[in-house]
């Protein structure tokens, strides 16, 4: 499933914690996880959260809604995931969990968008480089931040805490 989101180009952003991965775990996978951490998140709710099922629902700050299907599920290690509208274009999302020692480890997230994947490389070039990728890298590092916030404040991030941005506010 991944390949053929591989073929568009990934933005990824990478945050250090002084969190063991088991911490970072605890909160990343549990139901309604976003409502804690996530600065653009209205609500976070479920659909499905089962063993072989984790489907929820993410609703942002301007009411746009989005459902993450996980299509991987690794524990202790991260997941990855399809995130869209319902019926709509899909985005793939991996969240990936590296241990350093027993007390650090790092998040990164990594989006493969949907946006500009039907145009060619060469004509979608500049507008993922001037407009897609800076956009996403400053909202992955806001929600890699409030987790970071979360976790080392034990306090629900509050919302747009490291600024609005324009797509999710």
């Amino acid at each position: 499933m991944i390949d053929s989101f591989k073929k568009v180009r990934g933005i990824t952003c990478q945050l250090y914690f002084k969190h063991n991965s088991k911490d970072v775990w605890n909160v990343i996978s549990a139901p309604n996880h976003l409502n804690l951490f996530h600065p653009f998140c209205k609500k976070n709710s479920i659909i499905s959260w089962e063993d072989s099922s984790h489907i929820d629902m993410l609703e942002y700050l301007n009411g746009l809604k989005y459902i993450r299907k996980f299509t991987k599920w690794t524990p202790f290690k991260g997941y990855e995931l399809e995130i869209g509208k319902k019926n709509g274009k899909q985005s793939y999302v991996v969240w990936e969990i590296k241990e350093m020692d027993n007390t650090t480890c790092t998040l990164s997230i990594t989006v493969y968008p949907h946006l500009l994947s039907k145009y060619p490389k060469i004509i979608s070039y500049l507008p993922f480089k001037l407009i897609i990728k800076p956009k996403l890298y400053n909202y992955l590092f806001s929600v890699i931040s409030g987790l970071k916030y979360y976790l080392e404040n034990n306090k629900k991030v509050p919302k747009n805490n490291f600024g609005k941005h324009k797509w999710f506010s």
